[in-house]
């Protein structure tokens, strides 16, 4: 998670977001690139060379004025996950409106948030 101001572009972030990921991830190869899909709002050439910089493959939609590129499929788009998971951390209305003024309490309250969804998706909270 990267935290910042409302008033910065997301496509300012997109680095401090990708560098830090807590995971390693696999060394991207050939035979198996690492993908990253990504909205219009993404769409431009700083963010495809920080992406492109960190060893992903990005997916960016074209945008209206741009031509269309051809669909090729292999499996089912996973956008409900991501929009899922936004759900069910705005139900948290202190993460709904950020009232704190220090990130780190922000993201204090995130990560509280998280392991609250994750343990109520073990069912181990009711």
């Amino acid at each position: 998670m990267a935290v910042d101001g409302a008033n910065v572009p997301d496509q300012n972030l997109v680095g401090a977001t990708l560098d830090a990921i807590p995971l390693k991830r696999p060394e991207a190869t050939p035979e198996k690139p690492q993908h990253l899909c990504l909205d219009k709002g993404y769409a431009g050439e700083p963010v495809d060379c920080e992406v492109r910089a960190r060893g992903y493959t990005p997916h960016v939609p074209r945008k209206a004025n741009q031509a269309p590129k051809p669909k090729r499929r292999r499996g089912k788009a996973r956008r409900w996950k991501v929009e899922r998971t936004h759900s069910w951390l705005n139900r948290a209305r202190r993460l709904l409106i950020r009232w704190e003024k220090k990130a780190a309490n922000y993201l204090a309250f995130l990560h509280l948030q998280f392991a609250i969804v994750a343990l109520r998706t073990a069912r181990v909270l009711g």
